[in-house]
């Protein structure tokens, strides 16, 4: 996969934000991992959940990916049930 493959037709403009951001992150591995986690959940998740992942992607590339592979501990302003589906599809996603 080199892109989204979700539209942003429908989304409002926070989402379509997110769904942006998520797929240019500056690494192509965070591409990947946040950009599949938003074409699957980025139309579902509430405003709560929004909130969270705007704060987990101001994480540098670095840090995140560290935190989502395992390497490292995710500090806990930034831990939330939402980091926890993220790793669960980056792992499924890895699997696959």
């Amino acid at each position: 996969m080199t892109g989204s493959t979700r539209s942003s037709d429908g989304l409002d403009d926070r989402r379509k934000r997110l769904l942006f951001r998520c797929w240019h992150r500056g690494t192509r591995e965070m591409d990947l991992i946040l950009g599949r986690f938003a074409d699957a959940e980025i139309a579902a998740l509430g405003d709560d959940e929004l909130a969270q992942l705007e704060h987990l992607i101001e994480l540098p590339d670095p840090d995140l990916y560290a935190a989502l592979t395992g390497d490292k501990p995710l500090s806990l302003e930034y831990a939330s049930a939402l980091f926890d589906r993220v790793k669960s599809r980056r792992a499924a996603d890895h699997d696959a």
